[in-house]
């Protein structure tokens, strides 16, 4: 049975009301990517409405990512929402640097935008947006973001919670307003190069803390502690970055009493966690040290520039909010507005779901690819670690996929202190499309079975 849309009362143009029903029922399930749409005649007959409005509504639909015309074939659902590609070093056709979420289809980002943005013009008007606002957000802010964050965070409240543009800022602002230059900060051995780059501006003393197959070891922290006497503890327990892992519960809470008996503070990394919703982070068992930062980049996109902070007192979040306004004044108001309005309206539950779908989809198309090879990931994760076959130097393998247009990160970026391991990462999330990223996983497949010899006579 062929695709009706249900126009209704929606207003605007007809053709526009069309390209909204199709981007609503892909959003709903109704329509599935690579689903064959009605010719135009078809559909103009149904409706009862010219030639020309549909076929203009199909233009504006595959003009917004929404659908993709096939010689000889008709008009289909597309894959994914048509992502500009990202300024990339010449000859590289498949940047997988950067860990970016996917933009599928069903997420309707476009869509959700257009009236998201429009909602709020109509609410309140553009201009009251492009005004000096409270660093942190409002009280009213902060209270839809508490109730937000409370579905994992059961202690969740807004007056101890604020509005950071990005968690990068939040990593600034809390080495400067609870560490000094010269303190020290424990982290994974491997860890996110935002802290790094923090750190290093901050004048403060990263050291790397040993691990195993279920994250930090607390005796290793305990030693750690003896040895270097830091005053905080940076953490990613959900989907690590770059190695994937997720540190278990009864781990977690070794960690927690450790962090509470040696009296750090903590810097909880929450940028995966809503992909993996079941893990209650850290910050829960030991509130009164832990300041959880929540990002949306990575689990709706990173543009938007919009990450919670949850502090552990009135206190903490007042002098947070002070460095706030001298690191960054304050997020972005028409960002943060529409953020919270598809809190609020559940948007941004759907395009998660959507989100976590396809980077499972993705992780599927990962391990296929990458069957015999010794590589560790999340099966809702955005990335993937793959370790090296001895054979390889990191660079030489690195350069080999980057002659053959494929870009990936080694390990070298991510290592604190002490050799770096024999690894690369590799961004699945960061794929225009499903056959884009299988165009790059068989690009990585071939030169992990291609001897060292023939890479250097390329």
């Amino acid at each position: 049975m062929e695709w009706t849309p249900t126009l209704g009362d929606r207003p605007g143009p007809v053709y526009e009301t069309i390209v909204e029903a199709l981007a609503a029922d892909v959003a709903s399930g109704r329509l599935h990517r690579g689903e064959r749409l009605p010719t135009h005649r078809a559909l103009a007959q149904v409706l009862g409405v010219d030639l020309t409005t549909v076929t203009r509504a199909y233009n504006e639909a595959r003009r917004r990512g929404l659908t993709e015309a096939r010689v000889g074939q008709g008009t289909f659902v597309a894959e994914s929402a048509v992502r500009a590609p990202r300024a990339a070093a010449a000859g590289i056709e498949f940047d997988l640097s950067m860990n970016l979420p996917p933009e599928p289809i069903e997420a309707d980002l476009d869509g959700r935008l257009a009236r998201g943005l429009e909602g709020l013009r109509r609410d309140y008007g553009f201009t009251d947006f492009l005004n000096y606002q409270q660093a942190g957000g409002s009280e009213a802010d902060r209270g839809v973001a508490a109730d937000w964050l409370r579905k994992r965070v059961r202690t969740a409240a807004a007056d101890r919670l604020l509005i950071f543009p990005g968690t990068q800022t939040v990593l600034m602002s809390l080495l400067l307003a609870l560490l000094k230059p010269g303190d020290t900060l424990l982290t994974d051995p491997l860890t996110y190069p935002g802290i790094k780059s923090a750190a290093a501006a901050a004048g403060v003393r990263l050291v790397g803390v040993e691990n195993d197959r279920h994250g930090m070891i607390p005796a290793a922290l305990e030693e750690a502690c003896r040895r270097h006497k830091p005053k905080a503890i940076y953490l990613i327990p959900t989907i690590h970055n770059p190695t994937t892992l997720t540190i278990p519960a009864a781990r977690r809470a070794e960690l927690a009493a450790t962090i509470r008996k040696r009296d750090l503070l903590l810097f909880e990394d929450d940028a995966y966690g809503s992909l993996d919703p079941k893990q209650a982070p850290i910050a829960t068992l030991i509130p009164e040290r832990s300041y959880l930062a929540a990002t949306l980049s990575k689990c709706i996109a990173p543009g938007l520039r919009i990450s919670f902070l949850l502090t552990p007192d009135r206190a903490a979040a007042a002098l947070l909010a002070n460095t706030l306004r001298t690191v960054a004044q304050m997020p972005v108001p028409l960002m943060a507005a529409l953020v919270l309005r598809w809190l609020a309206d559940g948007s941004a539950d759907a395009i998660i779901a959507a989100i976590t779908n396809e980077a499972a989809a993705r992780q599927k198309l990962a391990a296929k690819a990458l069957a015999g090879h010794d590589y560790a990931a999340h099966p809702r994760g955005h990335h993937v670690w793959l370790r090296l076959p001895t054979a390889w130097t990191r660079l030489e393998f690195a350069s080999h996929v980057h002659r053959q247009g494929l870009a990936v990160v080694t390990s070298d970026a991510f290592t604190v202190d002490g050799a770096p391991e024999h690894a690369i990462r590799i961004a699945l999330g960061a794929a225009r499309t499903r056959a884009d990223l299988a165009s790059a996983l068989d690009v990585l497949s071939v030169a992990l079975k291609s001897p060292v010899a023939v890479s250097r006579i390329v």
